[in-house]
């Protein structure tokens, strides 16, 4: 993957234990390290400007996470795990660079990496700061704030829930904004606040192409359910990885310790992880873009951010902090859409001295 990057950010391919990837570093290499993981269909790339702008004294590290950008591809990903692999991943990075403790920002799937790294090492956690994460719970096939699923199989997430025109127009380089299923439309009325072009629209369009394709890697295998919508999760990839078959203890999460504070930062006009979510098999079903939908009453949208909030006020009450900032007049990408605004929350926040 050839993307240029900005002024301020160097480039370099790391190997460790676990995987060998592009890392992007930022600021002064004894600096307070902070560790940005990059969402679903990006990579590294997403997070430079927000890098360069950190306060003086703190280190960016971004890495292509595994199954995206320069990340080697024959390291797959255990869905099983959930994201335990790219949680692993992460924390074998920092102890590649000799860190011991870091603060971690997740952005939509990297904010549900951050679920599983606070569970498996939160002493290693600064700060966690989670941009429109992925609910606790997984994503798709959850009915309440408590994460019950739908269908004991968990009809309805993984891997193959994914169109295979979005597949095939990945496999084919396809830029245009034409196509409905392409990515520049996707990213354009699921990422960006709607009429927000971002400079780097091309940087970050290819950076999203160079998602890793295959059965293994995206979308994922899947497995045939009796249950509507007729797909239950398979083993491996990610978008399986994501699912709320293999998502974290909530128990184990909210007796962590200790319990690094956490900021949820959203956008308000956010799409993809909303309650009833644009993606989300039950809101399709109800316009009838899904065949055979049974109902609000069986299958209701899923509720993402009422869920994240129940575990955010369970982890509260077992003795953690949060806050919830919306931002406004941004979507999926606050840092993309608004940085400035975005900086005026998160900047403050790392500075309090975790």
């Amino acid at each position: 993957m050839s993307i240029p990057t900005i002024e301020g950010i160097s480039a370099e391919t790391i190997s460790n234990a676990r995987i060998t990837t592009r890392v992007l570093f930022s600021g002064p290499e004894d600096g307070i390290p902070v560790l940005f993981l990059h969402g679903n269909l990006s990579s590294a790339t997403w997070w430079e400007e927000t890098m360069v702008a950190l306060p003086d004294g703190y280190r960016g590290i971004a890495p292509d996470q595994r199954g995206y950008g320069d990340a080697d591809p024959a390291q797959l990903t255990d869905a099983t795990r959930g994201l335990g692999d790219l949680a692993d991943d992460a924390y074998a990075l920092l102890d590649h660079l000799g860190i011991e403790t870091a603060h971690i920002v997740g952005s939509s799937m990297g904010g549900s990496v951050v679920w599983f790294m606070l569970v498996s090492a939160p002493e290693r956690i600064r700060s966690a700061t989670l941009v429109d994460p992925g609910s606790p719970y997984g994503f798709g096939a959850t009915k309440d704030p408590d994460g019950e699923p739908c269908n004991p199989d968990f009809a309805g997430s993984g891997g193959g829930l994914i169109n295979p025109q979005v597949v095939q127009l990945i496999r084919d380089g396809y830029r245009g904004a034409d196509n409905p299923f392409g990515l520049r439309t996707a990213l354009r009325n699921l990422v960006y606040q709607p009429g927000n072009v971002p400079a780097r629209e091309e940087d970050l369009l290819s950076s999203s192409l160079s998602t890793h394709l295959g059965e293994r890697s995206y979308p994922g295998d899947k497995t045939m359910s009796a249950h509507w919508p007729f797909v239950a999760p398979g083993v491996w990839g990610v978008n399986n990885g994501l699912s709320p078959k293999y998502a974290i203890d909530i128990a184990a999460f909210t007796a962590i310790d200790p319990k690094p504070p956490i900021l949820w930062l959203r956008g308000a006009n956010d799409l993809t992880v909303a309650d009833g979510a644009a993606a989300d098999m039950a809101v399709l079903g109800g316009m009838g873009l899904i065949p055979g939908y049974p109902g609000a009453d069986v299958y209701p949208p899923q509720p993402m951010l009422a869920q994240t909030r129940a575990v955010l006020e369970k982890y509260a009450a077992a003795g953690g902090t949060y806050n919830e900032v919306v931002i406004e007049n941004t979507a999926h990408a606050p840092y993309i859409d608004d940085l400035e605004a975005f900086n005026a929350v998160f900047h403050p926040f790392i500075k309090k001295g975790f």
